[in-house]
């Protein structure tokens, strides 16, 4: 079943979370209909290779006119005017710059794996809660009808300096003309008459100079207080969902709606900048005693000019965090002379900015580390910041080839460093630039969030455990020094950001049994784990009892395990996967004989193995586990075939496949038929032919269960015979012989 058949089926929250992702940028006819190909190419790989994004984008455009054709002969109008709206969105947005509905698409569907995972969770996690609050909606929703209203307001106080402006126009032409007129008709009753007129008038602009300046003082408020209060809430709610989606959480949105917010502020507050300096030019050409212009111009001018830098400031931000494109998934780590990618936005897009903003990127500004390591940046750094390489308009800027660059020292202290502590560092990328806009030089700066620094790519695991950890753990963007003593975490929540390393990695979460397995195996006991603090040690640094190797080692070894080998089986939902012994002989005691199940190894790092219940002559239930396979192993063989060609020589010598249902009791054929690669193995004969008049061989896995045990002594007693060795045996030898061979 497509990921897309999956999605339709949920339940009609899970929908409406899906409808949310899907918009003009890319629609969900396109999805709808071009689901099986859309899923079957790799758009992550593309989002960050442009000759690749490329052709992915012309064959989009392929697929579409493809289905134009077919909808044209069905006479479908709506569909019609609909793919046409599409195809004409794709070739003018994104033909200059094709990675960019790469990225969207990836997120699209790691989107809606997620979404998928969640269902099948009983219940949702904290941190995804906590993100989903329905408080934070309301703030959103109010932060754009306050910032409506205050830009309807800031339009109204310019209608109220145009009438200032014709009144005082008025008042200036009638005082003159009375100026100009001889001393004798000065003195006429109708002159008399004509300034009382003008004193009246005179009032009315005091009076109108007053109101017009408390409804600019108002309007200077409301932005003052929205900017304080609610907007920086939720640009500060913007930076932690993106924390978390940088560690596989859900997508964060709103960047979009913080732009409007921010850019029709910026607007108000320069229309209010405009009408201030409106009066001060009818200050020049009027002014009298008790005049409020002079008195609250100056102040008022000043906040203006306070409130426009710091919005700017605030407004310069790291739309998407330093990633390598050789490793899309794991954000923030960078290895040294690898380029990477990392992507800035002003959230004020006024047009007179377009490439006026030049970007300059430096590592460790002002900073002091935890360790003597220290780098450069190699590459293009400096960079103008523009509208054009964005599909929605954005003013944005992408640096696409920094690389950063290990400076010797002479210290030499780079050799005496444990593999903890470089993966514990923590670097920062900072950016600067300055803006030069109405008389206003506003310097802005912004930094990632912290990165780690390896120099071999065995240092990756780890190095993502400390960007998980950190992420996790604190909102503050910028404390280099966590890991001098990092704080515990939430169990819960831990779990919950586990989930979302299978979901985001190999598309799907785990389940609560699965995580309880996992909780069970950092606590060592089975207790509630919902108030449960696990130290940085325990997750990262000790070994587990006794092994060789830490928790997240072998569990990012059984991410690396399902990505490369196994990973339809683990779609598919047929892999129970964590489950322990114990718990393992529980579910099958009382199954059919031939019932096995699948669960990664705990002794082996990057292993997988099965277990099938059996019944001994005499009643009794009996257990049998393979030694579990690697990837060494399963390169040379699909797992899916493995399982369904797996042979035990049992004590008549006759091989057989024990296995026969997939835990509970779905028919193994059923299961992972569609994912054998070929017909059944067989040996073949000679008569068969084969290349130059050799055998054509097969891999045929194969185990030995002795006769005098009902289990095996050790893991190596089920361990697959090699195939050519099987094949020779079964050529040449008797059963007794072959029985001598294998004992």
């Amino acid at each position: 079943m497509s990921q897309w058949s999956q999605v339709q089926q949920l339940e009609i929250k899970f929908l409406e979370q899906v409808d949310q992702f899907y918009d003009d940028n890319f629609p969900m006819e396109i999805r709808h209909l071009l689901a099986q190909w859309i899923e079957s190419q790799d758009w992550e790989a593309a989002a960050n290779n442009e000759a690749m994004a490329m052709i992915l984008l012309q064959n989009l455009i392929i697929q579409v006119d493809e289905q134009l054709d077919r909808v044209s002969q069905e006479k479908n109008l709506l569909l019609i005017h609909n793919l046409k709206r599409v195809r004409k969105l794709l070739q003018g947005k994104y033909h200059g710059n094709p990675m960019h509905i790469a990225v969207i698409i990836s997120n699209c569907l790691r989107e809606e794996r997620r979404i998928l995972a969640a269902a099948s969770m009983p219940v949702q996690g904290p941190l995804e809660k906590s993100l989903q609050s329905s408080v934070v909606s309301e703030r959103q929703r109010n932060v754009e009808h306050k910032v409506s209203a205050i830009k309807n307001s800031a339009q109204m106080t310019d209608q109220d300096v145009k009438y200032l402006e014709d009144l005082q126009e008025e008042f200036d032409f009638r005082y003159k003309t009375i100026q100009s007129l001889e001393q004798n008709d000065k003195n006429s009753a109708l002159i008399k008459q004509e300034m009382l007129a003008l004193q009246a008038m005179l009032n009315t602009l005091d009076y109108k100079r007053k109101e017009v300046l408390s409804k600019i003082g108002r309007v200077i408020h409301e932005i003052d207080m929205l900017m304080s209060n609610m907007l920086t809430e939720e640009l500060l709610d913007w930076k932690r969902r993106q924390q978390i989606a940088c560690i596989g959480g859900p997508l964060h949105g709103g960047l979009d709606q913080l732009q409007n917010c921010f850019t029709l502020l910026a607007e108000s507050l320069f229309q209010v900048r405009r009408q201030l300096e409106k009066l001060d030019e009818l200050l020049t050409r009027l002014t009298y005693d008790g005049d409020p212009i002079p008195v609250q111009r100056p102040q008022l001018l000043e906040k203006v000019n306070f409130l426009l830098y710091n919005l700017f400031r605030n407004s310069f931000v790291v739309e998407r965090q330093p990633c390598m494109p050789t490793h899309p998934q794991r954000p923030m780590v960078l290895k040294t002379l690898i380029q990477f990618t990392v992507k800035l936005r002003l959230l004020i897009k006024l047009p007179e900015l377009n490439y006026q903003i030049r970007v300059k990127a430096t590592i460790d500004k002002n900073v002091s580390t935890v360790s003597n390591r220290r780098f450069v940046l190699c590459g293009t750094h400096v960079k103008a910041m523009n509208m054009d390489e964005s599909a929605n308009g954005s003013l944005s800027v992408e640096f696409r080839h920094l690389q950063p660059k290990e400076m010797k020292t002479s210290a030499g202290s780079k050799g005496n460093e444990g593999p903890h502590m470089v993966t514990e560092e923590l670097h920062s990328i900072s950016f600067e630039t300055q803006v030069c806009l109405y008389g206003l030089t506003i310097n802005l700066e912004t930094s990632s969030l912290p990165v780690v620094m390896i120099s071999n790519v065995s240092q990756l695991p780890n190095a993502w455990a400390s960007i998980i950890w950190y992420n996790l753990s604190t909102n503050d963007p910028q404390n280099l020094s966590f890991f001098n003593n990092p704080p515990a975490a939430t169990l819960s929540q831990l779990l919950e950001v586990l989930s979302w390393q299978f979901s985001s990695y190999v598309g799907r979460g785990l389940n609560s049994e699965q995580l309880n397995m996992l909780a069970e195996k950092l606590m060592g006991q089975q207790v509630s784990y919902n108030d449960y603090q696990l130290s940085w040690a325990k997750f990262c640094k000790e070994h587990l009892p006794g092994k060789s190797f830490t928790f997240w080692v072998w569990l990012e070894a059984i991410l690396d395990l399902i990505k490369k080998h196994i990973l339809p089986l683990w779609i598919d939902g047929y892999i129970m996967g964590f489950v322990s012994k114990e718990k393992e002989r529980i579910l099958l005691k009382d199954k059919t004989p031939g019932t096995f199940l699948l669960r990664f190894s705990e002794s082996n790092l990057g292993g997988i193995t099965f277990t099938w219940v059996d019944q001994l002559e005499n009643g009794d239930v009996t257990f049998h586990s393979v030694e579990p396979y690697n990837k060494g192993r399963l390169s040379a063989l699909p797992f899916a075939d493995i399982l369904r060609d797996y042979k035990v020589i049992m004590a008549d010598n006759v091989p057989e496949n024990p296995l026969k249902y997939l835990y509970p009791d779905i028919p193994k054929d059923k299961a992972f038929g569609k994912h054998y690669s070929c017909q059944p193995n067989e040996v073949s004969k000679p008569s068969d032919g084969g290349g130059k008049g050799y055998v054509p061989s097969v891999f045929i896995p194969v185990s030995k269960i002795l006769n005098d045990s009902t289990e095996p002594h050790s893991p190596s007693d089920l361990l697959p015979m090699s195939p050519s060795v099987y094949a020779v045996l079964r050529e040449h030898l008797s059963p007794t012989a072959i029985e001598t061979a294998v004992s």
